[in-house]
């Protein structure tokens, strides 16, 4: 069996690679290790503080997920988009959006009243309806550039009747 160079990597780390390189800093072999020594013999031990860190850590972030509103609108709402009716599987879930309606993205009440599932083009043609609407526009609603005060060629009249009388 041919090891890559990431699984030497390990392996001269004093760890076992069972499938996956991940998996490489969980397990150890104990006792000291040598190339002579026979893989087929060696067993592993689980350092159990290692992953109880790494499961911990997991489901911590998928807390975290959960609390945000697109997590909580895509448990509550059918993954079907409000405007074409488009139905999505967790295959093409990155395509649903979550709009919301009051254009506000702070107001995220936990009844989900704020919120509509939307495929990204119609969420697209959503906020682009919103735009012609209220006439607001990301260009517009910015400080308009100082007009300039300076004149490049203020003095140019002189500078060629110099350049050519001299």
């Amino acid at each position: 069996m041919k090891t890559t160079s990431e699984e030497r990597c390990c392996i001269a780390r004093g760890a076992t690679l069972l499938s996956a390189p991940a998996t490489c800093a969980i397990l150890s072999i104990s006792g000291p290790f040598t190339a002579s020594d026979d893989m087929a013999t060696i067993k592993p031990t689980i350092d159990h503080k290692k992953l109880d860190r790494v499961v911990a850590d997991a489901r911590r972030a998928q807390d975290q997920r959960e609390q945000g509103y697109r997590e909580r609108a895509l448990k509550m709402y059918p993954w079907i988009c409000g405007r074409c009716a488009r139905e999505f599987t967790r295959a093409n879930l990155s395509e649903l959006t979550v709009h919301h309606r009051n254009h506000d993205h702070d107001y995220n009440p936990p009844d989900g009243s704020n919120w509509e599932l939307l495929c990204v083009y119609c969420h697209d043609n959503e906020h682009s309806r919103y735009i012609d609407h209220t006439g607001a526009d990301a260009a517009k609603s910015e400080d308009a550039p100082a007009a300039a005060t300076g004149n490049p060629f203020a003095n140019l009249k002189d500078m060629l009747q110099r350049k050519s009388g001299a």
